[in-house]
């Protein structure tokens, strides 16, 4: 186990209730459209060592997908989130996430549904910033 302040750290789930694992069960089996679409490309990510799960609890957050390896987190967004107080909590659950190491991307529903590709090339960018190692000099 690992501590992150008062924070017990247990595997890729840092302390999620079991209620939560019943609602992502639930939220797995009816997922978006723009989230079938996105999962059906994540999972070929499994052949270059990037294994992503669907609807995984986090702390008190569900994760649309998470890859623990790289503690990479992506949320797929409906209309919803362009309300102002959906807006401010997705900003202060992205803050809690960042607490614990973990980088969260974030796409529309549109640009998942209209533009895939482009979509999964951010991801794959970002995936090769998070597992490359730091260059000696470079501060990381």
């Amino acid at each position: 186990m690992v501590y992150l302040g008062k924070a017990r750290v247990k595997d890729m789930f840092i302390d999620a209730k079991p209620e939560l694992f019943r609602l992502a069960r639930n939220y797995r089996n009816n997922p978006t459209e723009a989230e079938g679409i996105l999962w059906e490309h994540l999972r070929r990510f499994r052949h270059e060592g990037f294994i992503f799960r669907r609807q995984h609890p986090i702390v008190f957050f569900i994760a649309d997908f998470y890859c623990h390896s790289i503690k990479l987190v992506i949320e797929v967004d409906g209309d919803y989130h362009l309300n102002d107080q959906i807006r401010e909590y997705d900003d202060s659950r992205s803050g809690e996430l960042e607490r614990y190491g973990i980088t969260i991307l974030r796409f529309k529903n549109d640009e998942v549904v209209d533009d895939i590709e482009h979509v999964i090339s951010r991801i794959h960018f970002k995936i090769n910033e998070l597992s490359s190692p730091a260059l000696p000099g470079s501060g990381g």
